[in-house]
């Protein structure tokens, strides 16, 4: 202990390496901002599934879009990560022993896509990995297959295996995090060194780089059409950028708020907090197309137009309809076929009547 407190000192006294704490601290920023934004989405498109329930559905590549322009223009204007400038961090090539370029002199090309790809690319196949596994583990529930299909078997096996795949990542991160308390790596996460660089702490003339880029930013003559063109277009996507990252920066401690206010552990304490009668039937919604949807009979169900097979209520909306006809509509739409509000699998409720 005395020996890992000794490491934890000279790493927050060493000149230009962070200290363990704000590595980590800059690594959870970003997680803790997509869950923030996935749900002020998702409050958006269940208040109006037909104006924004597409940005529930494409929240992911929209994400990603949004995320790769941000993070270019950092590694781009100041050799960093939006978290990482956001506590005064840099990257330079792990291999760079010499004396040390500014921030604003960016990183070589291939640190510099090598970056952008894994700060960007890793988490976004991260997220789908998970919500695949999610999704084939509430088929496998549900039993949507037959018991001996081929398809079964294989998804068990890669069910099985997973577990093990993401426990190896995280101790893969575990592992290097260690290393790096105890001074025996440059980089606290493999990312850094599959990118081939490592974090140093902003100097002071950094700083004062950055801030004469900033303020020269507009001052650079333009001569021929194409050399406009670009310039434009270059000022229009770093104005996205910067408004993005601004925006970010203001609200990134009321999106922790937001992030911890509906987490898993919070929900329970939220529901005897908010615990409200049920709410009446939607009006907002056009009833003509709704009713025409509705069959008249209370037993059929409205999307086949047939008698009810194993009744299924959404939990989003209480209608009713057939187990697979629900399943199927919702894992394709992922919104009720009635209300249009958002809906996933886990929101199917079986029903059992006296009789059965």
């Amino acid at each position: 202990m005395a020996e890992l407190g000794a490491h934890l000192t000279a790493s927050s006294a060493g000149d230009d390496r962070p200290s363990i704490f704000e590595a980590v601290a800059q690594d959870s920023l970003m997680g803790a901002l997509k869950p923030a934004l996935q749900h002020l989405v998702k409050v958006l498109a269940e208040s109006n599934p037909g104006r924004y329930g597409f940005l529930w559905r494409w929240f992911d590549e929209i994400y990603l879009l949004l995320d790769l322009l941000l993070q270019q223009h950092y590694l781009a204007r100041c050799s960093a990560s939006f978290s990482e400038n956001f506590y005064s961090l840099k990257r330079i090539p792990t291999r760079d022993h010499g004396q040390q370029l500014l921030a604003t002199a960016g990183l070589p090309k291939r640190q510099h896509w090598k970056s952008l790809l894994l700060l960007v690319l890793v988490p976004y196949l991260k997220g789908k990995l998970e919500k695949l596994v999610s999704s084939l583990r509430e088929e496998d529930e549900y039993s949507i297959h037959p018991p001996s299909s081929s398809w079964k078997r294989f998804y068990r096996a890669f069910l099985a295996a997973y577990p093990f795949v993401n426990m190896t990542w995280e101790g893969w991160f575990l592992i290097q995090q260690l290393c790096y308390i105890l001074g025996k790596a440059q980089h606290h996460s493999p990312l850094l060194w599959l990118a081939d660089v490592r974090l140093v702490r902003l100097t002071a003339e950094d700083i004062q780089a950055l801030e004469k880029k900033l303020a020269g930013a507009t001052s650079s003559p333009t001569h021929s059409i194409k050399t406009q063109v670009q310039s434009a277009v270059r000022k229009a996507l770093g104005g996205i950028a910067f408004s993005l990252s601004t925006g970010l920066s203001v609200s990134v401690f009321f999106l922790q708020f937001l992030d911890w206010w509906y987490s898993s552990e919070n929900q329970e304490t939220i529901k005897s907090l908010t615990a409200l009668p049920t709410p009446p039937p939607p009006v907002h919604l056009d009833q003509g197309a709704s009713s025409a949807l509705l069959p008249k009979l209370k037993t059929v169900c409205p999307l086949c137009h047939k008698v009810r097979v194993n009744a299924t209520a959404l939990s989003t909306s209480g209608f009713v309809f057939c187990y697979r006809c629900a399943y199927n509509y919702v894992k394709t739409h992922q919104r009720c076929p009635i209300t249009g509000y958002a809906t996933e699998l886990q929101h199917l409720v079986k029903l059992y009547s006296p009789e059965s």
